[in-house]
């Protein structure tokens, strides 16, 4: 039975439609023929105005990611609304991911989460490869928070910045070298699986046809996300399991409530 995805990206992709592009042709070909994705990306004014500005502009901060995390949770009610059978949060830092899970019926899934579950199954010990070095303590608290701190050998810089990867034209190999030197870093540091971290990373891989790094496994969790969204679906579908409600972290809260403070708060004008 054909299911319909929220994708949310954490950059403002109508200022990036090559790299729009590129998603969404990767996301057609690794889901079901019969799953619908909807790609949505932020609201402009997101990550500043500057042709230069993204997500990189906000995401050293925990208060900006506190901040942003409310558009994430406004748009998990929108999909549950509008029909989609399921939420994908397609970013690394999954701001607020626990929070949205908890406002919502629908399955909620995180891009870092999938990623390092999947990782799990694949080996003994991941590691992560980062854009961002600003991000490292924000990952490493969701590893914390995901009880998988024994499971995770290093957090890492990549060695470049996404702007050599965005737009998303060809496959530039001082890039791919770059990527190769720190990846090995990680083996040495004890993964036996990688996870590249954001998106766009993944996506570079992908055309380059990277899904091993000597013998390890490299992590392609654009694909783990949406994957992990069908599955739960199916879950709730065929067997009637779907998410906890039980205790603080979970609990359901009252939609009108929650519109309310969209209202006082000023975020439900995004939609």
């Amino acid at each position: 039975m054909a299911m319909k995805i929220w994708h949310q990206s954490f950059t403002t992709l109508a200022r990036v439609p090559e790299y729009d592009a590129a998603l969404r042709k990767h996301i057609k070909a690794v889901v079901r023929p019969d799953t619908e994705v909807a790609v949505h990306g932020t609201h402009p004014g997101t990550h500043g105005h500057k042709k230069t500005d993204g997500p990189s502009t906000d995401v050293g901060f925990a208060y900006f990611q506190s901040l942003h995390m409310h558009q994430f949770a406004y748009a998990a009610i929108m999909a549950e609304e509008q029909g989609f059978d399921a939420f994908a949060l397609c970013t690394l830092p999954e701001p607020g991911l626990q929070e949205i899970k908890s406002l919502v019926n629908i399955p909620v899934v995180g891009y870092g989460e999938s990623a390092m579950y999947t990782a799990c199954q694949l080996g003994r010990k991941f590691g992560v490869l980062l854009f961002i070095k600003e991000m490292i303590p924000q990952i490493e608290n969701n590893v914390r928070l995901l009880g998988l701190e024994k499971r995770c050998a290093a957090i890492r810089y990549v060695g470049f910045p996404s702007s050599e990867v965005i737009p998303a034209a060809g496959v530039p190999e001082h890039v791919i070298d770059i990527f190769m030197d720190n990846a090995r870093q990680l083996i040495a540091d004890g993964a036996d699986v990688i996870i590249a971290g954001e998106v766009p990373l993944s996506l570079l891989l992908q055309r380059a046809g990277i899904n091993r790094v000597d013998d390890v496994p490299v992590i392609d969790a654009v694909a783990c996300t949406l994957k992990s969204a069908e599955v739960l679906v199916d879950l709730k579908r065929q067997l009637g399991i779907s998410r906890s409600t039980q205790g603080y972290y979970q609990a359901l809260p009252p939609r009108d409530r929650v519109k309310e403070l969209a209202e006082l708060y000023g975020i439900s004008k995004l939609f």
